[in-house]
């Protein structure tokens, strides 16, 4: 039960975050700072939930061959301008590949 109840509680905080976004007034979004946060704030994100995801098994650090060249294949893929999705079947496609091989 107390999973359901964590569920519902972060589906209502995703929600009132949204609506807050909705209704802050135009002049505090035209703030540079503001701007620039809302900015770099996905950047962030984005980089942590890669980090987690490539160096984290569960609560433990785990450095592992497949995860690295995946992550290795999408940064190469996105250094030569490939879309988001190549970048990510290249990751993909490289760590599968990789755990194929070690078997």
């Amino acid at each position: 039960m107390a999973v359901w109840i964590a569920v519902l509680a972060t589906g209502l905080g995703c929600y009132a975050l949204k609506l807050s976004g909705l209704i802050v007034p135009q002049r505090v979004l035209a703030d540079p700072r503001v701007r620039r946060f809302t900015e770099l704030v996905p950047v962030a994100l984005l980089t942590a939930l890669v980090a987690v995801q490539t160096f984290a098994d569960g609560r433990a650090l785990e450095l592992d061959a497949p995860r690295l060249a995946g992550l290795g294949a999408a940064v190469v893929a996105l250094l030569l301008r490939a879309p988001f999705l190549v970048a990510l079947a290249a990751a993909a496609g490289t760590a599968a590949l990789l755990r194929l091989a070690a078997g």
